[in-house]
């Protein structure tokens, strides 16, 4: 009959068992949010259709999300390109050009840290290769937040002048 409140009172007392429906069909909680939120947009409006023909209201509500997930992980599946179109997707892996690159880069890059002293290149490794912060390096080795800005720009500069040589 359009009674928010009874609406509101429905929803506090399904919404997390029919949560738990869409997420086992759709394995992603973002993905179940939506197809729980599109159910209960579909019970306000169809709620009238609902018939007490032997089976209990819950068991309508069910239906409702179950069918909702399973066309969106339906259509979720036909966004996918099959496995017909796979001889003209593209390789993402390099190619035995760019490998021969990065791994003679890689070779400069490692012999440039070398020639750096041991803290610093550590710092550096673990500022730009393991994302570390600023503040975490300057907890770990001890120093100012400031102090260890300077050696990771200091560094840097070293790094760049090596590797144009």
């Amino acid at each position: 009959m359009g009674e928010r409140a009874a609406f509101e009172g429905l929803y506090t007392h399904t919404s997390a068992k029919l949560m738990a429906i869409c997420l086992r069909v759709l394995g992603d909680r973002a993905e179940a949010e939506e197809a729980l939120q599109e159910s209960f947009v579909k019970i306000w409006r169809h709620a009238d259709r609902y018939r007490a023909n032997g089976l209990s209201p819950m068991t309508w509500l069910i239906t409702i999300a179950r069918n909702t997930a399973i066309d969106r992980a339906r259509k979720r599946r036909e966004a996918q390109p099959g496995l017909d179109q796979a001889e003209t997707l593209a390789d993402a892996t390099p190619g035995p050009e760019a490998q021969a690159i990065a791994s003679s880069e890689r070779t400069a890059l490692t012999a440039c840290l070398s020639e750096l002293d041991e803290v610093n290149a550590q710092a550096v490794q673990r500022a730009y290769l393991d994302g570390e912060t600023y503040a975490e390096l300057a907890t770990r080795f001890g120093v100012p937040l400031n102090t260890m800005r300077t050696r990771l720009r200091r560094s840097l500069m070293k790094l760049k002048e090596c590797l144009t040589r």
